[in-house]
């Protein structure tokens, strides 16, 4: 976790920004980015029998290791406590335990906002949270494991890296950071301490970056500065210091980063701490090394924009998504995929499954390692115009144009049932759960993890009870959405429980999960959300 800095100050005023013309290397203006439609995460309101991936991440009362084998080998350590790596016993799935000392945490209520904040986010470029267990001395947080280790470690042992490398990471970053602010998250401690290789032994570009730690991230408004100095000392942009500032401050981390990356040493830098924030007030980058000769001038363009003093000046994280030097860089080591009739299949059948069902798939899709999914998730990112880390019904309509597929008569209303927990988008895990081959479903061994995660309390059976927690009737007050939903899960009982004495045995959730779906012709006139394009 980075540093609180002291002595910090308190003030709010309207955030006016100054956007520049974005041009491409031949003069032609770049047009605007499409917008970020539906709920922001930060404020995400669930809807009416829906669930969420963060309703996946549990909080278990109960002993971490009468669910896990926890290594003794430290993966990391940090002022708090450490990592671990762990099994998890019943499916044999490998994961990160990081342990908190909870005497040593200062403010309980800003840890909290951490695993809160962590719950919120879905996005192939963020550290999944699994779930967390708590006893009297320590809280444990179920992370997702990476076994490459830290990009601070592949920048000591390499020294600094190509452009290719570097604009793969750096648009990795503002990717993950873009889907953040759109969502009104900003991370405020960005370094690349925080920045984990998915996988070992394979090149930076054949796997994925993986932003963690969110001890001092805050949700924000836009328009609102934040006064409390907060972050590390190298990579801290001048306003913080300054003691008024908003989310553009990542951009600037992001940027101190990019600039390590091509050059193998910091930006600002002295000879102690006090030195080192003087370097970063001042906010004057130099070029003239020996190491900067070879680097192209698209790229200090970039720098430079990204490390400009002024926030009003300095590019949004979305802006810098749309940058020259980036997107030829980085276009050397893009996936280019498309979506298919067969994709378009899958989307039509999960639209009309029951729920339980699709809750399992959003399940088994934690289960899955990133090599798994790279064909789904180099998909979802082809035709995520926008880099919001979201596909709107627009984005979708788009893809399938240029692929050359026909749109669906009811497409507004199947996505709607695709989007499982009304933010009025279709987020990651929501994508890959709808179009994943249904082969790795389908597989006993993959569906009994979904089971055994429903089945809370370790019966073999999943009774009503459970199938109303899952759909979240605790958190829903309206009287009569209770009554629909509760008309949903009589459905599904009514479904599944092929034998009618009220529970659900693994038997008869397989049988659910190999059975396809048929879509009602009710379907072609049902009501629907509406997208700015119609």
């Amino acid at each position: 976790m980075g540093t609180v800095f002291t002595n910090a100050c308190c003030c709010k005023e309207s955030n006016i920004q100054f956007s520049k013309r974005k041009l491409t290397a031949n003069g032609k203006e770049i047009p605007d980015v499409p917008v970020h439609v539906g709920q922001h995460r930060a404020q995400l309101q669930i809807k009416s029998g829906g669930f969420s991936i963060g309703a996946f991440a549990a909080t278990n009362r109960g002993n971490l290791e009468d669910f896990y084998d926890v290594e003794k080998t430290i993966l990391g350590e940090g002022s708090y406590g450490s990592v671990q790596k762990c099994t998890f016993k019943d499916t044999g799935q490998l994961r990160a335990v990081k342990g908190i000392n909870k005497a040593l945490v200062k403010n309980t209520d800003q840890f909290r906002e951490e695993v809160a904040i962590m719950r919120l986010l879905d996005h192939p470029n963020i550290v999944r949270l699994y779930e967390t267990f708590e006893d009297t001395r320590t809280v444990y947080l179920v992370l997702e494991l990476c076994t490459g280790g830290e990009l601070f470690d592949r920048i000591v042992a390499d020294g600094k890296f190509s452009e290719q490398v570097g604009a793969y990471c750096v648009q990795s970053m503002l990717r993950a950071i873009n889907y953040m602010h759109q969502n009104y998250i900003m991370h405020r401690d960005l370094k690349p301490e925080n920045w984990l290789l998915a996988e070992s032994k394979v090149a930076i570009c054949d796997t994925d970056l993986k932003l963690i730690d969110f001890g001092l991230s805050k949700r924000f408004q836009p328009g609102e500065f934040v006064s409390t100095k907060a972050g590390t000392p190298y990579y801290v942009a001048p306003e913080v210091l300054d003691g008024r500032y908003a989310e553009k401050s990542d951009v600037w981390s992001i940027g101190v980063i990019m600039y390590i990356l091509l050059c193998g040493t910091p930006p600002f830098s002295g000879t102690d701490t006090v030195a080192v924030l003087d370097s970063v007030r001042r906010a004057r980058p130099t070029f003239d090394k020996k190491e900067w000769k070879s680097i192209t001038k698209d790229a200090k363009e970039m720098l430079k924009a990204m490390l400009i003093r002024d926030p009003n000046l300095r590019p949004s994280a979305s802006d810098a998504l749309q940058n020259t030097w980036l997107s030829n860089k980085a276009q050397d080591n893009a996936d280019h995929s498309e979506i298919t009739m067969d994709v378009m299949g899958s989307l039509k059948s999960f639209s009309v499954m029951n729920k339980l069902k699709k809750a399992s798939l959003n399940v088994i899709v934690t289960q899955l390692n990133d090599a798994q999914l790279r064909e789904l998730k180099a998909l979802f990112i082809s035709m995520d115009e926008n880099n919001d880390g979201t596909l709107s019904v627009q984005e979708i309509k788009e893809g399938l144009g240029r692929a050359g597929v026909s749109l669906p008569i009811d497409l507004n209303a199947m996505m709607e049932q695709i989007d499982t927990d009304g933010s009025g988008v279709i987020d990651y895990t929501e994508f890959i759960a709808a179009t994943m081959d249904k082969r790795k479903y389908m597989e006993e061994e993959v569906c009994w993890r979904a089971f055994k995660f429903f089945d809370v309390d370790g019966s073999g059976m999943l009774d009503r009870h459970e199938v109303v927690r899952l759909m979240g009737v605790a958190d829903v007050t309206d009287v009569m959405q209770v009554d629909v939903t509760q008309q949903e899960v009589d459905q599904i009982m009514l479904e599944v429980d092929i034998n009618g004495d009220g529970l659900i045995d693994f038997e008869e959730f397989m049988v659910m999960m190999r059975r396809m779906p048929q879509r009602p012709d009710s379907h072609k006139s049902r009501p629907s959300i509406r997208d700015p394009g119609d």
